[in-house]
């Protein structure tokens, strides 16, 4: 049993949709994560969950791993094969096979994007809102559990994915889930597959939840003299019950980048960027009342607009924070990590990261989903810098168990992929093994996207 006979029997099957050229592998072989490139040995473009159970069968015959690939935007390795092996590429099965706006909701393929979802949806009034930044497909998001900055109002992609059918390591294919809005039918084999990064099973179709699109939309910045008061007025305008669609929070630095790149022109403070959805009178009273919380805990500068090009400036320039940070380190490569505490503790978590970052020789800048906890480092590395990626993981590391210490978590959306599995069991303990026994039981051979998550023999 070979890698190398594997590829000829799906050759054999698929002809020119098999690929060993370089330049397709090498495609193939990076993702948006700190790695070196490692390309796999072939690429596969399958069209049908049909084609895909034929494709793991012939995989799992000759143990050959396989690793699902969406437009490779994940950035802890997720995509990357450590163990060689077949890439399988999802983007022809890029599919909208239905939309029932009565259940309000959609039926796609993996390989959809976001983008590509909204935009099929616009003559509907209806929206998809996970929004990680990242162009990323439906399969890759779910694959991930992925979230984003409207999550503190709508949820992440495991509240937002209502079915699913998927590829077992052994060919089956199964459904999971259903268009109801809950159940009490079994074990959950639906939030069981969403989240394992292609480890478990490989998404073939995708039933998600939609969204009206709100009558009125409003978006604020608004600045502080430091992290405390910003997020001391996240927390009391959630105890609050104010129903912030985005809440996201940006550092000193992170500002500095922005103003650099985006043009922004924002005082050099930390800040919170907000958006508020509902009709035009529910979302000027969230506005005006989130506005006085703030004030409370010093944050003033507000600038608040209702225009969608201006809004559309805002956030993009959020979601343009990648390129923001190397603006100001031209020549670097950002590392991103990220963690998950709880609210009460966000400020402590931002600050003792304030300080590893002055502390260190490396640039770095702290972004965060504030309502619901979870932030983000961008550290800068100089190439051929080794020290720089040394450092990088250090402060990853030590970020990864400050959080479970304060309750919270390794990764709030990134993932586990390779680069966090080393933390797994600090957060997980004797749960961690049960994790690889699952992993055993589904996949005894270890041919989906072996070595992240769980590593087993």
């Amino acid at each position: 049993m070979t890698i190398q006979t594997a590829i000829s029997a799906l050759g054999a099957s698929f002809a020119e949709r098999l690929s060993t050229a370089e330049a397709i592998r090498a495609h193939h072989g990076e993702d948006g994560s700190y790695y070196s490139a490692i390309l796999p040995d072939a690429v596969l473009f399958p069209e049908s969950a049909e084609e895909v159970a034929e494709i793991v069968k012939i995989c799992a015959a000759e143990g050959c791993p396989l690793i699902p690939w969406g437009v490779g935007s994940s950035l802890e390795g997720h995509t990357l094969p450590f163990h060689g092996g077949v890439t399988l590429d999802m983007s022809r099965m890029d599919r909208v096979l239905e939309v029932v706006e009565e259940d309000l909701l959609a039926v796609v393929q993996p390989g959809v994007t976001r983008e590509a979802l909204n935009t099929e949806l616009r003559h509907t009034g209806l929206f998809f809102p996970v929004d990680p930044g990242a162009n990323a497909t439906l399969g890759g998001m779910a694959a991930t559990r992925a979230s984003g900055t409207n999550a503190v109002r709508y949820g992440t992609m495991r509240e937002n994915v209502l079915a699913a059918q998927a590829v077992l390591a052994d060919g089956r294919i199964i459904r999971v889930g259903s268009r109801a809005r809950k159940t009490s039918a079994g074990y959950d084999l639906k939030n069981l597959l969403v989240g394992s990064e292609g480890t478990l099973g490989i998404f073939t179709e995708l039933t998600v939840k939609l969204y009206g699109v709100p009558e009125a939309i409003t978006a604020a910045t608004c600045a502080f003299d430091g992290v405390e008061g910003a997020v001391d007025a996240v927390i009391q305008a959630i105890q609050l019950g104010i129903p912030v669609a985005r809440i996201e929070f940006l550092d000193e630095v992170s500002i500095r980048g922005v103003n650099n790149y985006s043009k922004l022109g924002l005082p050099e403070k930390p800040h919170l960027f907000l958006e508020f959805h509902g009709t035009e009178a529910g979302a000027a009273e969230q506005a005006e009342m989130f506005g006085e919380i703030a004030a409370e805990n010093g944050g003033g500068d507000f600038a608040w607009t209702a225009t969608a090009e201006e809004r559309a400036k805002l956030w993009k320039a959020r979601h343009d924070i990648y390129f923001a940070g190397i603006s100001l380190q031209p020549g670097a490569k950002p590392m991103s990590t990220d963690v998950c505490v709880p609210i009460s503790r966000l400020a402590e978590a931002l600050l003792t990261a304030q300080a590893d970052i002055a502390e260190s020789h490396l640039l770095g800048n702290l972004v965060g989903h504030v309502g619901d906890g979870n932030f983000h480092a961008g550290l800068l590395l100089r190439p051929d810098h080794p020290e720089d990626l040394e450092e990088a993981k250090r402060l990853a590391g030590k970020w990864n168990r400050l959080a479970v210490s304060l309750g919270g978590t390794i990764t709030g959306e990134h993932g586990v992929g390779r680069g966090k599995r080393a933390y797994m069991a600090d957060e997980h303990g004797d749960g961690y093994l049960v994790m690889a026994e699952l992993k055993r039981a589904l996949d005894p051979k270890n041919i989906l996207n072996p070595g992240k998550v769980v590593e087993i023999n």
